[in-house]
């Protein structure tokens, strides 16, 4: 018997899924352990071969692979506990940071503060060089001026060093210099070039990103170390692969290289599980709906596939990387309550993560949390949370829901109804923000339910949007790590080519395409791929007196045709009329950055049999729960539940990782798959 293991570390809890060759799945949730992750990670593999009934040699010994996605970066960036960076540009241009792009993320907000940079001024230092944007050296690199800068960053117990040039995506060759350099004078610096981490056009996209990856890199690199050792000593010797924020899978060497890639780590495994659902349900326009302990992930699957995005802001730092379009709020069941001193209550972004965690988890923990709201209002069962690996201290949750109480000046049950209201409608906003306020109708998508937390709130998110239908797998507490397992090897490349489409050349361009795939077939070698390989090429375009640039898919088009340019055209006027209603086909348009993405597929995730109809099962028990009053409810098993069986709100549907809540005119039917396919009653 063979594993596939994915691995999903939240704020919160650790999620495992192991999938056997028959599609049969096994997961378990541990605690994570913010302070070294692969703690967290070790003890839930321990938690995963008691269920599945081996040792865990024998487990790892016949696992295939290992795909994990991890919140180091992310968390680094988000703390600002990255590494002490030092950054080397070319002289006079070491205020790129700060002067940014000339713009406020919030432009009307005239109180704005501006981000902090990274990396401070005395460690940004300038270098005599000068590339000109047409590839031409203007000054040579200096080594003497180099080395100066080099002994600065030593005297600073600089970390880790980025290098970005003017131009440099033109021509690598000074960066290159420079890296060779540092490495011998620093050698146990981590070093970013630009020229490697986003080789194309706008400094300080350039610049933030390079910066970004320098920050978290060391942070990565030490983490997977650890794990990777860990995993080597208990008996593992397949690979382990690092899912990245475009939702492709990377070797750990990889990973490490590009760290700025696993800044939307765990997020990507989501989305791509969603992907790999749209396809199992046959129905390809999801919202998927991410609520784990900490936070909420909110994307968009249009036609089975994903969006992506080149220009990310994380933590206020731009992350230039192509990387799936994900919303992130926060909100989740560790979101914390507190009443202000105008008398109003606020839930979130502050959350109580995983130590103290919420009160109710017995861990020290005393501010009112979702999950304690979530537990006095009757929703959760305090004796067989985690399928009875732990008991929930109803008391302790009361004892904190009744301080927001206090400061509301309302009864216990009041405060803790308004904590799951306000929560609700935060989130709702969140899926407006991905869908109304870009132009698209969320009434024709299903909400894809998953994270543990997210069954209880879902239904009342939807009526808030006038969805209609809630879709909730099976194992939606653990879907982000099984949907891991469903991706493939992916290298992302990108070249800056500037010129109106019409004055370039077709042989140009079929050249610089062919020299991408020719890299990424190259990277995929280096990983031992020797699967299938399927290329996607797109390429961010414009009109002339624009600024911003659109991506346009170029897969539809015909490379040997000799209007190959005028195609490319026509696809962009195409896109920017589906986005903004309008298309200026008397304009010219610009190419600014050609992309491909090389993609090694993996084999498909197996899926277990769908299930025959059977008996219907008759509910496990009742319970006491509090919605506009108290009523009791039947409480069904998840997993007991015949294919086709039909359950009517109000009613508990549980597992021994999730709970989903049906409200007054719900009507969930349990699918072939085991899945949960709501119809939402009306608001």
């Amino acid at each position: 018997m063979s594993y596939r293991i994915g691995i999903d570390v939240g704020g919160t809890f650790t999620d495992l899924v192991a999938v056997d060759e028959a599609g049969r799945v096994t997961h378990a949730k541990s605690a994570s352990t913010p302070e070294d992750q692969s703690v967290g990670v070790m003890e839930g593999l321990a938690v995963l071969v008691e269920a599945l009934g081996v040792a865990l040699p024998v487990m790892l010994e016949r696992t295939e692979r290992i795909v994990h996605g991890t919140t180091v970066a992310t968390n680094a960036l988000l703390e600002r506990k990255g590494a002490r960076v030092g950054l080397l540009t070319t002289e006079g241009h070491i205020d790129i940071l700060e002067m940014r792009e000339g713009l406020k993320d919030d432009r009307y907000n005239l109180r704005m503060a501006p981000p902090e940079p990274l990396v401070p001024r005395d460690r940004r230092l300038g270098v005599q060089e000068r590339i000109r944007p047409d590839g031409r050296v203007e000054a040579a690199l200096s080594n003497a001026s180099l080395a100066r800068a080099i002994q600065e960053l030593k005297r600073q117990k600089v970390e880790s060093v980025a290098v970005c040039y003017l131009h440099s995506y033109r021509d690598p060759t000074h960066e290159r210099m420079t890296g060779e350099a540092v490495r011998a004078a620093m050698p146990e610096a981590y070093v970013s070039l630009s020229s490697d981490v986003l080789p194309q056009i706008k400094e300080y996209e350039r610049t933030c990103t390079t910066v970004v990856n320098a920050y978290v890199g060391p942070a990565l690199r030490l983490y997977l170390g650890r794990l990777e050792r860990r995993l080597r000593e208990a008996g593992f010797h397949g690979p382990l692969l690092i899912i990245q924020s475009h939702g492709g899978v990377a070797t750990v060497e990889d990973a490490i290289r590009l760290a700025a890639g696993a800044v939307l780590s765990g997020p990507a495994g989501g989305v791509a599980g969603s992907r790999h659902a749209a396809r199992l349900i046959g129905h390809g326009d999801l919202i998927p709906f991410d609520m784990g302990g900490t936070s909420t992930d909110i994307s968009l699957v249009v036609g089975g596939e994903a969006a992506i995005a080149s220009d990310r802001r994380v933590a206020g730092q731009r992350v230039g990387l192509q990387s799936l379009d994900i919303v992130s709020i926060g909100a989740g069941g560790g979101s914390m309550a507190r009443v202000d001193a105008g008398g109003v209550l606020h839930v979130g972004p502050e959350s109580a993560g995983a130590a103290p965690g919420p009160a109710c988890y017995g861990r020290g923990g005393v501010v009112a949390t979702v999950t304690d709201a979530n537990l006095v209002l009757g929703y959760l069962d305090a004796q067989n949370f985690l399928g009875g690996r732990a008991r929930l201290d109803t008391a302790a949750a009361e004892e904190a829901v009744d301080r927001i109480a206090d400061a509301l000046g309302v009864d216990r049950m009041a405060a803790a109804e308004g904590i799951h209201r306000v929560i609700n409608t935060r989130m709702a906003e969140g899926i407006r923000l991905v869908s109304v306020r870009r132009g698209v109708d969320p009434r024709r998508f299903a909400l894809l339910s998953f994270g543990g937390a997210a069954g209880l709130h879902i239904t009342d998110i939807a009526r808030q949007l006038d969805l209609r239908r809630v879709i909730v797998p099976r194992l939606a507490a653990v879907l982000s790590a099984w949907g891991m397992l469903a991706t493939d090897l992916r290298y992302e490349l990108a070249r800056t080519h500037i010129g109106d489409a019409s004055a370039l050349a077709a042989d140009d361009i079929r050249r610089i395409f062919e020299e991408m795939e020719a890299e990424g077939r190259r990277r995929l070698a280096q990983a031992r791929f020797e699967g299938t390989v399927r290329v996607r090429r797109s390429a961010d375009m414009r009109y002339g007196e624009q600024i911003f640039e659109i991506p346009v898919d170029l897969d539809g088009i015909d490379w040997s045709r000799p209007d190959l340019l005028r195609q490319m055209a026509d696809a962009f006027h195409a896109r920017h009329e589906e986005l903004y209603t309008y298309a200026l086909r008397d304009q010219e348009a610009v190419l600014v950055n050609a992309r491909i993405a090389v993609i090694g597929e993996l084999p498909a995730l197996p899926t277990e049999p769908p299930r025959t109809a059977q008996t219907p099962s008759p509910p496990r028990s009742r319970r006491r729960i509090h919605l506009n009053g108290w009523r009791e409810v039947p409480v069904f098993g998840f997993e007991d539940l015949s294919a086709g069986q039909i359950v009517e709100g109000p009613a508990i549907v549980e597992s021994s990782t999730t709970t989903v809540l049906l409200r007054p005119g719900d009507r969930a039917q349990a699918t072939p798959l085991g899945w949960l396919d709501v119809a939402v009653g009306e608001r």
